[in-house]
Order: C-alpha cells, then structure tokens, then sequence
C-alpha cells in the first residue's frame, strides 16, 4: 500500500531529524516532506534522510504554500502560535500531531477540534517525550486495585540539548508558567515558589534539585487511573550512565503508591531509561504514534477525534521498541 507523504513541520531541526530517523527505521518506504522556513536548510535535510523532500513552508498561507501537494498526516515540531498546521490538517482531513504547547495553551487547538470533531484526528502529543512517562505509567499501574499518588521525576542530562527549538519552547514555557499544575488529594492547584521546589533520587540514588513542571502528563495519568494525588518533577544534571563514566542517557523516575490487589498498600518505584537521550525517545513516540493514525502497521487508521498519544499506543509494542533500542523500564524496588 501507498501512502502520501507524511509533513514534518520543523523536520530539519534535532526532533524532527531523530522523528524522521525513526519513522524511516520501521517504515522506510512512507515518504516524508521536510517542511520549514528556510527551503535550503529543509532540502539539505532531506537529502540526507533519503526518502523526502524539502519544501519550504508559508503558514501564512491556507495551504502552507504546498498548493495541490497531498500530505497523509502533519507533524508539528515547534510551538506553532498559529495553529497553521492544525487548520491545515483539519482542512484536508488528514491526522494532526504537535508537540510542543504547554498544558496552558491547548484551549486553541480544543477549540478548533469542538468545531469540526470529525475532520481529523488531533493528537496532545505534549505529555514528556510523547508517552515515555505515561505508556510505562499505564502498565505498571496494573499491578494496583486502586492507585493513591503517582510521582513523576525526569532527569535531563545537561549535556543532552535538542537544538535550538527545542530551547526556545522550553523558553517559552518557562517564562510564561512558572508555576506547576498538580493534584494533590483530589484538588487541582499551581505549585509555585518553594513549594514547587522538591528533590528526587536519580537511577542512581543521586539526590537531584527540580522544580514541578506543567506537564499534561498528570492531568493524562489522574483520569486515566482516578489517582488523588499525581504531580511532575524536571530535574537537570549529570544523568545516572554519565557519573558512572558512560555516555549521557535520559531518565524518567515513576513512583506509585496506593493498594494492591489483596487490598494491601503497595508503593512500587521504576525507572524508565534511554541510552540516547530525550530526542531519540521523542523521535520513537512520534514514529510509533504516526504508525497507528496511518494504519501503516495494516490495522485500521485512528478514527477523528482528540488524543492523547497513550490512548493509541500500543503498550506492549512500545515496550518492545524501546527494548530494541536499548531502553528499559527498570524495577527499583525490586534492585
């Protein structure tokens, strides 16, 4: 089967590379089109993803300047403050994924969904590294009859930078939310000032300074599991694999308390780990999500409506391809 190139909106930057890199490593025979500002920048990229072209984009324009160019899904890489993409997408009727809002902006993009909630498929791909944190959460919950709090601690190696858009929008987060949308015994509030400030331990054992972070993730995770309690840590030093002399990896701790299926308190600690970094991770989640809008793995393709990315992952398929890339989901209670 044939499919219409998929767009990459940003597709020349470090994600959209790691994104194009992975989709091409399950599916290299889906087209891609590397679209961006700069047409030599975009068409450079291209030719060394091999597969894909270069095209230069006008989100100014209803059609992105792409006039009769069919697309089969658009990928959004950057903080697109005007949903060109995603008026692009609806207007085609073609699969639409961002990744880059912040937990305070999507109210747009709900919008544009409400008004026209058969056009597409939008997908919320904002939650940390696009379902590294909630995928693993979901599956270990399992294990609970009923879960209490969830504690979420990533650790971003300081070496580990994502290129220059992936500064900006963490840039543009931090400036406009300092303050850390959490659950905390059934009532939402912003963590702000010292109480925003926390430390978790490393894979290590390592103590590491954060500060909560307004990640969707924790509003995901409460309605998926009706946990009381769920907030999101953002820690950054020196990762685990780096203090012991290796190379730089990125580390997602997860931390659940609540009953087990005996009715007997359970408190499990994990961590979920990559040997990459955070953009290989990323580039994995958007591969696996655009698998499933698509049908490329010949399963029917995700039906319009709105997403987030762990309501169409596969659980066991994402474990498996993190394995194959040298990931795991660490036990560390049981270590």
């Amino acid at each position: 089967m044939s499919f219409d190139p998929i767009l990459l909106m940003g597709g020349s930057g470090a994600i959209g590379r790691q994104a194009a890199r992975a989709i091409q490593t399950i599916y290299p025979d889906v087209p891609l089109l590397i679209g961006g500002r700069d047409l030599s920048k975009a068409q450079n990229a291209a030719a060394e993803m091999g597969h894909a072209q270069g095209v230069a984009l006008d989100t100014a324009s209803a059609d992105l300047g792409l006039g009769e160019q069919n697309v089969s899904a658009v990928v959004v890489l950057y903080k697109d403050h005007s949903l060109a993409g995603l008026r692009f997408a609806q207007s085609r009727g073609v699969p639409h994924l961002s990744i880059s809002s912040g937990i305070f902006e999507i109210a747009p993009e709900i919008a544009r969904f409400m008004h026209a909630p058969t056009a597409s498929a939008i997908v919320l791909g904002y939650e940390w590294l696009v379902g590294a944190t909630t995928v693993p959460a979901l599956q270990l919950v399992k294990s609970f009859s009923q879960v209490d709090e969830i504690r979420i601690g990533a650790l971003v190696d300081e070496e580990d930078t994502g290129g220059p858009a992936v500064a900006a929008d963490f840039e543009h987060l931090n400036h406009l939310l300092p303050a850390a949308l959490t659950l905390r015994d059934g009532i939402w509030l912003w963590r702000e000032g010292d109480d925003a400030k926390t430390i978790f331990s490393a894979l290590d054992g390592t103590e590491i300074n954060a500060a909560g972070f307004s990640s969707i993730d924790v509003t995901g995770l409460a309605a998926a599991t009706g946990a009381r309690s769920v907030q999101f840590n953002l820690g950054q030093g020196v990762s685990s694999s780096r203090r012991k002399g290796g190379a730089l990896s990125t580390e997602i701790l997860l931390d659940i308390s609540g009953l087990d299926n005996a009715g007997q308190a359970l408190h499990t600690r994990h961590a979920v780990v990559h040997p990459g970094g955070a953009a290989p991770l990323t580039g994995m989640g958007i591969a696996l999500i655009l698998e499933r809008l698509l049908g490329l793995d010949g399963k029917p393709p995700v039906a319009p409506g709105l997403y987030f990315p762990y309501q169409i992952l596969d659980a066991s398929h994402y474990l498996a391809h993190l394995a194959q890339e040298g990931g795991e989901v660490l036990d560390l209670a049981s270590s």
